[in-house]
């Protein structure tokens, strides 16, 4: 009762009411809320933080800019659902919100549009070089087959593509990168296409900052060639897969295209399918299947592990 009396209070108020809906629609850092609601940074952080203390919110620092999501769990989550419900049947009233939160999504899309041109020719220089990527999304998809994903963590998120993929399985879904540039582009992506349960964060490879066996499926999508120490990132995600759960890594086999660390900062030129295997197993993991797909220079590897019982 005192969970529910809190969360009323902190969420019984018009301007509040207002960030309740817009947030459904997905994260928004401060700056955009002050931008859309019209009022001072002083006044919506006021109302920003007594929602947090009442649990309608969960915050997250991304170097100089703070992310703002609806809470979906607990009292407070049940309580968010249902005044979304409410809120959604009243448009007229948010009409104007909507249209501003409509702007700064075709702004975050033109930002992300403008860098893809700026690198095009790299992106499709090294696409050539491999299997086409719905080949390789299909291979995932078939490895990760139809059930239901209750957690979904995208180790080195990117662009965001594996959230679009999976994210639709999944009851959360979470993506994380070190790259704030990445990040941006992949909350673009993410805008509009239905996916308001999956999030994107600043995070570390090697300390993931989640609960152990918390995640039901765990992806390294063509992120582990660039990381310093693979095997103790592994090892972490080692540590919060979920005792039925799978880890799914696509990344290259060995290759000679030197290229590729002198010029997009791989640190690891492929691997062999066996020292995946041995970190995996060194860390608790059995792996479940290894297939190969072959289409070019690049020959790309999906290893699917699950842990050992």
């Amino acid at each position: 009762m005192n969970h529910l009396l809190s969360a009323l209070r902190g969420a019984g108020e018009a301007t509040r009411l207002r960030i309740i809906a817009l947030l459904s629609k997905g994260e928004l850092t401060v700056g955009e809320l002050v931008q859309i609601l019209d009022q001072s940074q002083p006044r919506v952080s006021r109302h920003l933080k007594l929602m947090g203390e009442a649990g309608l919110l969960n915050r997250f620092q991304e170097g100089t800019q703070v992310f703002y999501r609806l809470a979906n769990d607990g009292v407070a989550g049940s309580l968010n659902a249902a005044l979304v419900d409410i809120l959604e049947r009243d448009v007229e009233v948010l009409e104007g919100d909507i249209q501003s939160l409509v702007s700064i999504r075709q702004e975050r899309a033109d930002k992300a549009q403008s860098y893809f041109q700026e690198n095009a020719a790299d992106w499709n220089r090294l696409r050539s070089l491999y299997v086409a990527e719905e080949q390789v999304e299909a291979e995932l998809l078939k490895q990760q087959g139809q059930g239901q994903i209750r957690s979904l963590l995208d180790i080195g998120t990117g662009t965001g593509r594996m959230l679009e993929l999976f994210a639709p399985q999944a009851e959360q879904a979470l993506g994380i990168d070190v790259s704030r540039a990445m990040l941006n582009i992949a909350r673009a992506n993410l805008d509009g296409k239905d996916l308001g349960h999956a999030q994107v964060r600043l995070g570390d490879m090697y300390e993931l900052g989640l609960e152990e066996a918390s995640q039901d499926l765990i992806v390294f999508h063509q992120v582990l060639h660039f990381a310093e120490f693979p095997a103790r990132a592994l090892d972490e995600a080692g540590r919060v897969l979920a005792p039925e759960g799978k880890i799914l890594i696509a990344d290259f086999a060995p290759h000679e295209e030197e290229f590729l660390r002198d010029e997009h900062a791989h640190r690891r030129l492929g691997f062999e399918d066996g020292e995946i295997e041995q970190w995996g197993n060194s860390t608790g993991l059995k792996l479940n299947t290894l297939s190969h797909l072959d289409g070019g220079k690049l020959r790309v590897t999906i290893w699917n592990f699950g842990k050992k019982g």
